[in-house]
């Protein structure tokens, strides 16, 4: 893994062009410590940087910034191409000749060889690069196609930045960030900023399986569309249109032999590997196919709270020790927390408040100190109906949608008031109710149930949940773009969701999430499940084989029985969640404080000082539970002491 920059400065004198794109790859040492190159043509005024996480032939051959055999294209790449050796076997059986045995070689030359968009089209893998074609004297952006890494770009002034991370562009001396309205609203809403857009006006996320060209000889500002190289809506349409009749059997038997291609492909790595653990289903099954395919000890790596309810540790522990597989894990507390939180700003670039952001970069910081690469369960839910609102939304909307607004309201209004009693409640009858109605969090369940009840459509419904709080409430000014997503027709409510969340809150939350937390800590974590020949056969499957018997993910929870007892997979769903509402009321009350002063918000000018206010009053005195609200809130004001220092 790795960082890529660089810059096109054809319309403009810019001063040494070498020691510019040096320091913004320097900017991204975190993403490559192991080394770092530059690349000029200031004829052409073409500059790239790169900076270098050594995985697939450790040696001086896979340098980069990269030139092909036939001196036609310069290459800055951040990614693997997990079936690059099939690739290079058919290269070779074509005539080609290769120096090294680095999959940047690879896709190089088969972009000699075949062309870029027919080369990429020949790719597995997660990537986002930039390469310069010196005959066309035209710059080429691309990025995978679920969007795992990033890639972001725009003009500031006479000059054209890209980089995978924009603290790259903050190291040009054309720089001047602004921030974008519309993005902060987004974000409000989101808890991130979605793509095409970053918290900076003028500058844009390459979306995912995308190629964006730009000549050299192209006017200041003008921006190319970027043209698709794959579809998943197209994907999932012809997936619909005629989903596949297989038996669960069959099905399974399927399964099971794509997840294994996927992750043998993505076992291939120069430097040591691990697997994330949580003990939950998407990544106990990845452990189980890796311990298959490698035939070697496998390592684990897992991480806990001592706060009941956010406690995983435990089922990872179990899950470990069947698989016989070597475990390290780590609880963590405030104290580590507070360790984490003042280089979220930092990590992140932009303001992105998904809490479970700080155990992701602990797990992260963990894991690097044993293996350079580690395998996740990043992709499962989103695939196989594995989050609750896939099978109780569209209950809950069937029963609603037919009361008065008035009703629902009112209703809602009376869940709000009274969420602590009910959870309570609920958590002293859990123990005696089928296991498909137990949940974990029941406070934090109650209250979402209460925030989509009144919901006038599945839509606004699907909107609240995907909803980081109610920090939107909390800007000055509206401007919401809204999605526009163009949704397949013939998806019922469950599918309609899951389309949703790996279109937009796979590639805009978790995925940035597990990017920034793991280059970070300098760690590549591949995703089996993102394979795209994984998710077109997810989308191939019946519903009934996802969503059965109240719960998600039958197909997988199936799968993962024929590895370890069922015992170990029947537990609920807890996420990736923090305490964060509680610490907030205490040992990071302090810090909270600081950020939310009414002074300080004021003089900002950005939020609504008095909402936020009473929002953080009624938080730290119990009243109400504002912790996602006001974590988007902190976020976005550490977000904004960072870019003053």
């Amino acid at each position: 893994m790795c960082g890529v920059t660089g810059f096109l400065f054809t319309h403009r004198e810019t001063d040494d062009p070498w020691s510019v794109v040096s320091r913004m790859a320097e900017r991204l040492r975190h993403r490559g410590p192991d080394d770092g190159g530059s690349w000029v043509d200031g004829e052409a005024g073409i500059a790239l940087g790169h900076r270098r996480l050594a995985v697939i032939d450790l040696s001086a051959d896979g340098r980069q910034p990269m030139i092909s055999r036939e001196e036609r294209y310069v290459l800055s790449y951040n990614g693997e191409i997990y079936n690059f050796i099939e690739q290079r076997d058919e290269l070779i059986r074509e005539g080609v000749r290769f120096q090294g045995r680095s999959d940047t070689e690879v896709l190089l030359a088969a972009v000699e060889t075949w062309g870029l968009e027919a080369a990429i089209k020949r790719f597995v893998g997660m990537f986002a690069f930039a390469i310069w074609d010196r005959s066309e004297k035209t710059l080429h952006l691309a990025r995978d196609r679920m969007g795992e890494k990033p890639l972001y770009y725009g003009w500031c002034g006479n000059s054209f930045l890209f980089g995978s991370e924009l603290k790259a562009f903050r190291a040009h001396p054309d720089w001047s960030g602004e921030i974008c309205t519309c993005a902060l609203a987004l974000y409000t809403k989101l808890g991130c900023v979605p793509a095409p857009y970053s918290i900076y006006r003028g500058i844009y996320k390459l979306p995912p399986a995308s190629i964006l060209s730009l000549r050299g000889s192209d006017a200041p500002g003008f921006l190319p569309q970027a043209r698709a190289y794959w579809s998943a809506q197209d994907a999932v349409r012809r997936a619909s249109a005629d989903k596949w009749a297989l038996s669960d059997d069959e099905a399974l038997d399927q399964l099971e032999e794509v997840l294994k291609r996927s992750v043998r492909q993505m076992l291939r790595s120069d430097a040591p590997l691990g697997v994330f653990l949580s003990g939950g289903v998407d990544s106990s099954t990845v452990a189980a196919l890796t311990k298959e395919e490698s035939g070697a000890p496998v390592r684990t790596f897992s991480i806990g709270f001592h706060q009941k309810g956010y406690d995983e540790a435990h089922h990872a522990r179990e899950m470990a020790r069947h698989l016989e597989t070597e475990h390290t894990e780590l609880y963590a507390g405030p104290k580590e927390a507070l360790e984490v939180i003042p280089r979220l700003p930092m990590l992140y670039d932009e303001p992105f408040a998904d809490p479970s952001q700080i155990p992701t970069h602990l797990l992260c910081a963990l894991t690097r100190k044993h293996v350079t690469v580690a395998l996740s369960g990043d992709g499962g839910d989103e695939l196989f109906g594995g989050y609750y609102r896939h099978f109780w939304a569209p209950r809950v909307w069937k029963w609603t949608h037919r009361l008065p607004q008035r009703v629902k309201t009112q209703i809602a209004m009376g869940l709000t008031r009274r969420y602590l009693a009910l959870a309570r409640y609920y958590e002293k009858i859990s123990p005696l109710l089928p296991r498909r109605y137990q949940v974990e969090m029941a406070r934090e369940k109650i209250h979402k149930l209460a925030d989509i009840f009144g919901a006038a459509s599945l839509d606004a419904m699907y909107e609240r949940l995907r909803a980081h709080g109610d920090a939107s409430v909390c800007l000055h000014e509206q401007r919401d773009p809204g999605s526009t997503l163009a949704v397949p027709i013939g998806l019922n409510h469950a599918e309609w969701m899951m389309y949703r969340d790996m279109m937009e809150y796979l590639p805009d939350d978790i995925l940035v999430k597990v990017d920034r937390a793991g280059m970070g800590a300098s760690l590549e974590v591949r995703a089996p499940y993102l394979d795209h020949r994984v998710v077109e056969f997810a989308w191939n499957l019946p519903l009934k084989l996802k969503l059965r018997g109240g719960e998600g993910k039958w197909i997988l929870r199936r799968l993962l029985s024929r590895y370890v007892p069922v015992s170990l997979i029947q537990k609920p769903k807890m996420g990736f969640a923090v305490p964060v509402g509680e610490w907030l009321r205490g040992p990071l009350q302090d810090w909270a404080e600081d950020l939310l002063s009414e002074s300080r918000l004021r003089e900002e000018g950005f939020l609504h000082a008095e909402t936020i206010r009473r929002m953080w009053e009624q938080h730290s005195s119990g009243a109400r539970d504002w912790r996602f609200g006001l974590w988007s809130v902190l976020m976005f004001q550490s977000w904004l002491d960072e870019q003053e220092r």
